[in-house]
């Protein structure tokens, strides 16, 4: 399992994944942060960014918050590598 800190954005003018806020990946959403709808949409681009099932995918602490923990199962590996690409990372 793989854990990542993210802030989130919502109700931006697309949903992207990418660049980062103090350490926290910055995940933009389009969906508003009413009823869930914003989790939802992090999730969905969560997944799609770390090429992923959505299922594979959960918020573990900050449901209600823009800063949030996220798990992702799968090869941990290959995550840091493309956590270091969204981030901006040029090492």
């Amino acid at each position: 399992m793989f854990i990542i800190e993210i802030r989130v954005k919502p109700n931006a003018s697309r949903s992207y994944v990418g660049g980062v806020h103090g350490e926290r990946l910055v995940v933009s959403v389009q969906a508003p942060a009413v009823d869930g709808k914003a989790n939802k949409a992090v999730m969905e681009s969560i997944a799609k960014a770390f090429d992923v099932r959505k299922n594979a995918v959960a918020i573990v602490h900050g449901l209600t918050s823009r800063d949030k923990r996220i798990s992702i199962v799968g090869d941990e590996t290959l995550f840091k590598q493309k956590l270091q690409e969204l981030r901006g990372d040029l090492f």
